[in-house]
């Protein structure tokens, strides 16, 4: 497969760079993956769409002050850090803005509160370049923890493609948003109010909760020319037991699975992996899509650690009858999987009526529910 057939001319008017008020009030595409068919909603009319019994699967990770600023030691030039996966005790795995940030420089983390006179001032943190990674960024070593000091030392970051500041950081966390560790939204989840949830679980419908904490990928475009020749950044994820059981006893029961976001769904797949099918997490299959879980049933078994799951067209899935999703970057992994959920030419036919209904685009965009 060539990675240029998933590129697609997009308007800049259309990506959002604000979030829409109420979050509910975003525009949803409804998609029937079987027949085509496509309707034009809000997000608060999900309701129409959901049956009681459904479970809705959501990521509650919740995105960390990832973005850092210092100055090189002693007394040098500006360094930004994008704080992507921790892989050790103080050590991170970083992306670098800075002149000639090699191994053995050392950066002096400033903290924000010292930049308000009304604050008592926080001590800095000191961070030494270790390594550089495949990826292209580095490996840094803090000199003490910095989990419990992000809230003073760095921001929360944004997209690249969002330009407009953010009044309320909040806006860029899902409201059930719980468990610290993404450097990005999972911007499906984003559309739900609490008000909205709770009309959801009146009707009978349950919510799921597991974490998969968002790292390089979202940034990053694939370069391959050949889709099969990417190889995704691994990320860390969980399905807990008591979670595993009720999604279980949902699909012995006949209900449906729906995956909020892209990154639910390679939580769901890589726990239907590892419980004893062939192909282990992080593996690439290479066969027909089937329409449905129900064509390869597969027990969801409880799963901690890392995945490297990449989902393209061809991939069988095994844990997800339905998903919701925003509208991705072209060239990106997550388009990939929404077009081997849904089928690459439904999906190519979709996101060109979403653009000539001029939809919002991206993480503060609208969405689409794919049934």
């Amino acid at each position: 497969m060539k990675t240029s057939d998933f590129d697609y001319e997009l308007p800049q008017s259309l990506i959002a760079q604000t979030p829409i008020e109420p979050r509910d009030a975003s525009r949803l595409m409804v998609l029937n993956r079987r027949t085509g068919t496509i309707e034009h909603r809000h997000f608060r009319d999900i309701l129409d769409y959901l049956q009681p019994g459904d479970v809705l699967v959501c990521n509650e990770s919740r995105v960390i002050p990832a973005r850092l600023y210092g100055r090189k030691a002693p007394g040098g030039g500006k360094v930004e850090l994008l704080l992507v996966t921790k892989r050790g005790e103080n050590l991170w795995e970083a992306l670098v803005r800075g002149r000639k940030v090699r191994a053995g420089t050392k950066i002096e983390i400033e903290a924000r509160r010292q930049r308000d006179k009304k604050l008592p001032p926080t001590p800095g943190v000191v961070a030494e370049v270790i390594g550089e990674t495949k990826a292209g960024g580095r490996l840094i070593r803090f000199d003490r923890p910095i989990e419990s000091l992000l809230d003073d030392l760095g921001v929360v970051p944004l997209p690249p493609y969002i330009h407009e500041p953010l009044s309320d950081a909040e806006r860029y966390q899902t409201i059930y948003a719980r468990v610290r560790g993404s450097v990005a939204a999972p911007t499906a989840g984003l559309h739900f109010t609490p008000k909205l949830i709770d009309r959801i679980r009146q009707k009978g419908i349950e919510f799921a909760f597991v974490i998969l904490h968002i790292g390089l990928d979202t940034f990053r475009p694939i370069r391959e020319e050949r889709v099969e020749d990417h190889r995704i950044h691994t990320e860390y994820c969980e399905l807990s037991p008591e979670v595993a059981r009720q999604l279980n006893r949902a699909r012995a029961e006949g209900r449906r699975i729906i995956a909020v976001g892209t990154t639910s769904v390679r939580v769901l797949e890589t726990a239907a992996q590892a419980s004893g099918d062939p192909h282990s997490p992080g593996a690439r299959a290479k066969v027909a899509t089937p329409s449905s879980t129900r064509d390869l049933p597969s027990p969801l078994v409880p799963y901690s650690g890392w995945t490297d799951l990449f989902i393209y067209p061809g991939y069988q899935f095994r844990a997800v009858d339905a998903l919701l999703t925003n509208f991705h970057l072209p060239r990106s992994t997550l388009l990939l999987l929404v077009a081997a959920f849904a089928g690459k030419d439904t999906i190519d036919r979709a996101y060109q009526e979403a653009i000539r209904k001029e939809y919002r685009f991206y993480s503060f965009g609208d969405c689409m529910l794919i049934l």
